[in-house]
């Protein structure tokens, strides 16, 4: 993502931050124009879907031009600083040609007044962001971004992209000629939504840079054959459809109330939950659980004078090794090749409520940890999930997630499963209720737990196994170290 503007000045572009991720939101410069940065030293914090994250200059030298205020989302690919390589502070500001913070114009600049033709080119700084490496860097390529086309009907209105003062403010659905060469789209999951709707990405036109093709453009489209089929549907029967090429009356919108846009990360939950609903048969099943001894197992493992050992460290515990018992439920579903793909080793997400919104964090290799480890990880992963400083790694390649929902206060829930994985166990709060033990009646300290699975991935008799065994875990710990 960093293009040589001549032999000194380099351009550097927001890279791929991983994930299928397309844009992100400027939140805070860390260098002005006329600064001296060094390589790979973070230029800009930016927030995406997923995380905040420091953004990494692959060069070195003075910063000549920045681009995007605070507050301002950019596509991936769109420039950020403009920096004069191995120029200096006293040098820096002459060569920003007047550009000032968030004013870049994207020009290149030209060689000083004697500066030599040619230079050795810039050492790189390796692979630091995914998608891009900087051991070399190319010659720039000026590309002009195609201007979208709109789709009309037979009355002339746009039913794609309308248009307000010469600006998009949507996708747009191209009908001329389907396009040759490659078609303009990075995100597989772009690619195997077009796939399983049978739409053809070629007669698309792309709303983000350079005409690429973004989910919301297909899932436009989408929703555009859908009208049309229920505006021909109503003609065919007579029920006085609106007319071809216009757009069917929506219900008046509400004038009061508090709008909140579906953005960040709420905007990626909301996407999350709504895809996993429709793509999921899921099924729950829950059980009421005795943790009295579970309870006093982790009161004396703290008494012992080691490190303190959490209770979610122990459901987690016993999670992994109630999914090596019924692997089905570490799973996820090849749709296209139609198999269920086991995975063989457990990376346990753990859903966690921060300022931002719900985020799921992600412990690797949970089922090769002990609870001395899982307790360190799931504290340092909470500490950075509140800071907002978890990176797309820390919250991407789960296949399994522990949902402890009785820190708020509740006893059961039917949780959603987080996409693509197979399954998500429950847990209520811990408290004491009447409970027959050993025949009679006394007060235990009772839990419900509940498990929601891909019903295609298993029967509910799998799903009943995984979750009484959980549940025997909890009432007697020993059973936990009999099969470890």
């Amino acid at each position: 993502m960093a293009h040589a503007s001549d032999g000194r000045s380099m351009e550097f572009k927001l890279p791929d931050l991983g994930e299928g991720l397309t844009e992100a939101e400027i939140v805070r410069w860390l260098v002005e124009v006329g600064d001296v940065v060094a390589v790979d030293q973070p230029v800009v914090e930016v927030e995406t879907a997923k995380a905040m994250v420091e953004v990494p200059c692959p060069y070195g030298g003075v910063v000549t031009a920045r681009f995007g205020e605070e507050g301002t989302e950019l596509p991936v690919g769109a420039p950020l600083v403009t920096v004069a390589v191995g120029a200096t502070a006293a040098d820096g500001p002459a060569r920003a040609s007047g550009t000032g913070a968030g004013s870049g114009t994207g020009t290149d600049e030209a060689p000083a007044a004697g500066a030599p033709a040619a230079e050795k080119k810039p050492e790189g700084s390796g692979n630091v962001l995914v998608g891009y490496g900087t051991s070399e860097a190319p010659a720039r390529r000026r590309r002009v971004r195609p201007e979208p086309r709109v789709a009309t009907g037979a009355s002339g209105r746009a039913n794609g992209r309308v248009r307000d003062a010469g600006q998009p403010t949507g996708p747009a659905v191209r009908t001329a000629e389907p396009v040759d060469g490659p078609v303009p789209v990075i995100s597989p999951l772009v690619r195997r939504l077009a796939r399983q709707h049978d739409l053809d990405l070629r007669e698309l036109a792309g709303s983000g840079p350079d005409g690429l093709i973004l989910r919301a453009d297909v899932e436009y489209a989408l929703r555009a054959a859908a009208a049309q089929g229920g505006r021909t549907a109503d003609r065919e029967a007579g029920t006085g459809g609106v007319p071809a090429g216009s757009a069917a009356p929506s219900p008046a919108a509400p004038s009061d109330g508090t709008r909140v846009p579906l953005k960040g990360v709420r905007g990626a939950v909301a996407d999350k939950l709504s895809r996993s609903r429709r793509e999921i048969p899921d099924a729950t099943c829950w059980v009421d659980a005795d943790a009295t001894e579970l309870m006093r197992a982790r009161t004396a493992m703290n008494a012992s004078g080691g490190p303190k050992i959490s209770l979610v460290a122990l459901l987690a515990r016993i999670c992994t090794a109630a999914l090596a018992r019924f692997p089905e439920l570490n799973s996820t579903v090849d749709t296209e090749a139609r198999e269920i793909v086991r995975l063989d080793g457990v990376h346990l997400g753990f859903a966690a409520q921060t300022d931002r919104g719900l985020v799921v964090p992600v412990v690797r290799d949970a089922h090769a940890r002990d609870a001395e480890s899982l307790t360190a990880e799931f504290a340092r992963l909470t500490e950075a999930a509140r800071a907002g400083r978890l990176t797309p790694g820390e919250l991407t390649g789960g296949t399994f997630t522990l949902n402890n929902y009785g820190v708020f206060g509740v006893d059961g829930s039917t949780p959603i499963i987080n996409h693509p994985e197979a399954a998500m166990l429950g847990v209520g709060r811990i408290v004491p209720k009447a409970w027959v033990h050993d025949g009679e009646l006394a007060v235990r300290q009772v839990v419900q737990l509940s498990l929601t699975f891909d019903h295609r991935v298993c029967d509910g008799g799998t799903a009943g196994g995984f979750l009484r065994y959980v549940a025997d875990c909890v009432e007697q710990p020993a059973v936990l170290l009999r099969t470890l």
